[in-house]
């Protein structure tokens, strides 16, 4: 978690990179072992270019770009519990290998230059997942799942 205090409103490139390579330092997992982000997503410019830019950032060296979506597109932004829905369907990504798309797409903006689902789920083998939950004031929370081996 940080907190950058950048602004009321508008996102900080700099927090969300940070919150993600605190919970990849906090978790010992390594970049290039996510394999799905869920991002805070909210499909505004500001939000999703600075979290896209982010997200770049951090993935760059892993020699693959992670499946990303949002699944906000789905349940909508429930405030404080928006975080708690996501972290579900990270869940379910580890438990099915099933990533959820981010529905209702019609055009990549090329400043969100990411490995997006769109539309449809896709079949993937998930063994560690991502989520962002990014808040008004520069709250910036990131958690990390693994799958279970039994």
């Amino acid at each position: 978690m940080t907190s950058d205090a950048h602004d009321i409103v508008k996102p900080s490139q700099l927090g969300a990179k940070r919150a993600m390579l605190s919970g990849l330092r906090d978790a010992s997992v390594m970049s290039s072992e996510i394999d799905y982000i869920n991002a805070h997503g909210t499909g505004t410019i500001l939000n999703d270019k600075t979290e896209s830019l982010a997200i770049r950032e951090v993935f760059s060296d892993s020699g693959h770009g992670p499946l990303v979506s949002s699944t906000k597109s789905q349940h909508g932004h429930l405030i404080g519990g928006a975080g708690a829905i996501e972290l579900v369907a990270c869940l379910m990504a580890l438990k099915y290998d099933l990533v959820p798309p981010t529905i209702n797409f019609d055009e990549k903006d090329p400043n969100c230059d990411i490995n997006l689902v769109t539309n449809d789920v896709k079949e993937k083998k998930v063994n560690y997942a991502l989520s962002n939950a990014f808040a008004f004031g520069g709250m910036n929370s990131v958690i990390i799942t693994k799958k279970f081996q039994s």
